[in-house]
Parts: structure tokens; C-alpha cells; sequence
């Protein structure tokens, strides 16, 4: 609201000024008012100023369809993008690869997400050895004996929902459909379990309650009378072992989806908040690795139940079943508002937030069979982890 505010103040000084009105559409967008935005994305593009953020923008918020003049927008200004700022001629190549895709033309798709990842990705410090030492070090700091002495230490409340997973699994689908239900508030992606948590290797006894009290405290302030609220930071999953300790009577629900559609679908996205590991093929697939190797250590060394696991699929194929389990496992009594998900209306502020505004479909299932002559560096990076999903 006060964003808006701002914007419109702008706009009485200056009432042709894009960047204001590109503000107030991609508040439209968050708030699934996708028509209006795509409206006032198509008036700045006319107008003549801020053309690339407007139509990169008209891209994303609708399915582009067989001849729809944004494609020969995006190419027209695709084939003046060597005089532009990296930046700008990233997202023109992300906007025209999700436009060829939206038609099923993998082929005319995959260069343009190459390319993009390529610009931005030179502009990335980005070091794999040490992504992979920080992995191995979580995994070393919070052993089976660590978590088993530390128990008990932490603050008990019910109120916290953690949904987490690799982005682009399904998490905001899963935060959906709880935040449907009229006891749950959707506080969506959260830095507040990562802004006051301690160092690894200061984690002792004394400063878990206050962990989670002080958690508990910064959950109250976005929705004071919720029963339950959640928390959809998708990295949390890297401090689950914390967290059980911190807060034992949260629910945690791990969301996972077929590892090449996961990481294809971070590849072709440009994330607003960075994702460093996501514009290298090899690069993603090794990281997407050690994500799976910490998840096997969470399973190894916390309880059974510690954590629930969903698959998107299974979401996908028998959503009401799943819904079902997942409010029964957060404690709540059914409500049928959660077999609706893309009616509730919220503030949504993730690289899903058209697709949760639409019915559950089903064609994101399997996805990377499109792109597969594409992405050998991909599977040599995943190695192995990939081929048993179905069987595990």
C-alpha cells in the first residue's frame, strides 16, 4: 500500500513516468491482478519509454500464444541487444525464450535461455568448491550426535509452517493451498530464521529457546491472530536440522519435484534475488547434487517425522489427497477453500506467482523431455541422482 502510495505520487509529478508505472503493474501482478497489469505493461511499451522492462514484463504475466505480436516485439529489440547493457539484453533473451516455449518451440526456445544465463552469468561470482565445503561443513556441524544431545533445548509453539525445497519444485503451490485455509496466513519468503540465527559452531543448549522465541516473535508481527503461519523460504532447507532443534513443534514439509524439471525450470528463469548456481548447466546440476546429499543427511540424522516430504507430481496427479494430508499434518481441520488455491487472493512475491493464479495443470509434469537433447551438461552435473527419482 504505501508502495503504491509512492508510485502514484510519482506519477502526479510526472504522469508519463515508466519506471512508476512499472512499479504499480508489478504490484498488480503480486496481487493477481495479472489483466491490469498486462494492460498498463502494453501502455508504457507504446509510450515509448523503458520499451524493454515494459514488454519483458508483458511477456511474463500471460501465456503467450501462436502469433502474438510480442513475440516479433521481442525479437525486433533482440536484434538490436548487442548495444545494450548486459542486463537488459538478458532479460530480453529470457522473455523470448519463455514466449517460444509457451508456443512448444523448444528448439527456438533453449538459445535464447543460453543466452541470457550467459550475460548474466559473467557478471556472477560464483565458486562450486565452496559451495560444495559449505555443504560438507552443515553436514559435519549438525551430526546425529550433535541434534540427539541438543534436543529438548528449544522453544515449543505450533504456530510456525516451514515449506521448503529447491526453488521451483512447488513450493508455492504447497504454501498456496495451506494459505487457503482460514486458519493459516501465507507470509511467503521470509529472511527472518537466517537474520537471527547463530553460526554454526555457536549453536549451543541456551541459544535455541531464544532462537525460537525470538522467531516466534518476528512470525506474530506479520499475522497476530493466525493459528498457524507460514514460512516459504525455499533455502531452509538448508537449516532443518536448526530448526527441529529451535522450534519442535514446527512443521516442516519438504517439496521436491523430478530433479531435471527443477533444475530446467530455475535454468530458464531470471530470478529477481539471487540464485548464483542457476545459470550454468553443469554448475546447477552439481549443485542441485549436494542439495540432495544434504536432504539424505536430514533424513539420516533426525528422527522419522521429523520433516514431511511432498512430491510435486503427486500433488499435481491427485491434488485433494495431498491437500488432504497436508493440512491433517499441520493440524488442522479440512476446509475446502484449500482445493482452490488460485482463488485465494493474496500478495505473491515469487518466480511463481502467475502460475499459482491459475486451476492445478498438469503440463509442467515432465517438462524436460522437451529440452533433454539440450541438457547433457545438466545430467553430468546431477550424475546419478536424477535416474532413481521415480523409484525412491
Amino acid at each position: 500500500d504505501k508502495a503504491l502510495e509512492i508510485f502514484k505520487a510519482a506519477l502526479d509529478i510526472d504522469p508519463g513516468l515508466a519506471s512508476a508505472r512499472l512499479g504499480i503493474g508489478n504490484i498488480l501482478v503480486e496481487q493477481g491482478e495479472l489483466e491490469q497489469a498486462a494492460s498498463l505493461f502494453r501502455a508504457v511499451f507504446d509510450s515509448g519509454r523503458e520499451r524493454v522492462a515494459a514488454l519483458c514484463s508483458l511477456s511474463q504475466v500471460r501465456k503467450v500464444q501462436p502469433g502474438d505480436e510480442v513475440i516479433a516485439l521481442l525479437e525486433k529489440e533482440a536484434l538490436a541487444s548487442e548495444t545494450l547493457p548486459d542486463e537488459k539484453a538478458s532479460r530480453i533473451h529470457f522473455a523470448l525464450g519463455k514466449a517460444y516455449d509457451d508456443i512448444d518451440a523448444p528448439d527456438k526456445a533453449f538459445p535464447h535461455f543460453l543466452e541470457g544465463c550467459r550475460l548474466h552469468r559473467r557478471h556472477i561470482r560464483y565458486d562450486a568448491q565452496e559451495k560444495s565445503r559449505l555443504f560438507a561443513r552443515q553436514k559435519a556441524a549438525f551430526s546425529k550426535d550433535f541434534i540427539d544431545r541438543n534436543r529438548g533445548q528449544g522453544f515449543a509453539s505450533p504456530v510456525p509452517i516451514f515449506v521448503l525445497g529447491m526453488p521451483r519444485s512447488g513450493t508455492t503451490l504447497t504454501e498456496q493451498i495451506l494459505a487457503s485455509h482460514p486458519d493459516v496466513f501465507g507470509a511467503g519468503e521470509l529472511a527472518d530464521f537466517t537474520e537471527i540465527m547463530p553460526q554454526g559452531s555457536d549453536v549451543i543448549p541456551q541459544t535455541l529457546g531464544d532462537l525460537g522465541r525470538q522467531y516466534i516473535a518476528r512470525l506474530r508481527a506479520y499475522a497476530p491472530d493466525a493459528r498457524r503461519i507460514t514460512d516459504k523460504m525455499p533455502d531452509n532447507y538448508f537449516h532443518i536440522g536448526l530448526i527441529h532443534l529451535a522450534l519442535p513443534e514446527a512443521r516442516i514439509i519438504h517439496v521436491e519435484r523430478h530433479p531435471l524439471d527443477t533444475c530446467l525450470s530455475c535454468f530458464t528463469r531470471l530470478f529477481s534475488h539471487p540464485q548464483e548456481y542457476t545459470y550454468d548447466l553443469y554448475e546447477l546440476g552439481r549443485f542441485y547434487r549436494e542439495y540432495r546429499l544434504l536432504m539424505d543427511h536430514w533424513r539420516a540424522v533426525l528422527p522419522s517425522g521429523a520433516f514431511y516430504n511432498l512430491r510435486y507430481e503427486d500433488l499435481i496427479e491427485d491434488t485433494e489427497t495431498q491437500a488432504r494430508r497436508l493440512i491433517d499434518y499441520c493440524g488442522l481441520e479440512w476446509n475446502d477453500a484449500c482445493l482452490t488455491p488460485h482463488k485465494t487472493r493474496r500478495i505473491i512475491r515469487t518466480a511463481s506467482l502467475t502460475q499459482v493464479r491459475q486451476p492445478v495443470y498438469t503440463s509442467s509434469v515432465a517438462h524436460w523431455k522437451r529440452y533433454e537433447r539440450f541438457l547433457g551438461p545438466l545430467m553430468e552435473g546431477l550424475g546419478d541422482v536424477w535416474k532413481d527419482y521415480s523409484d525412491r
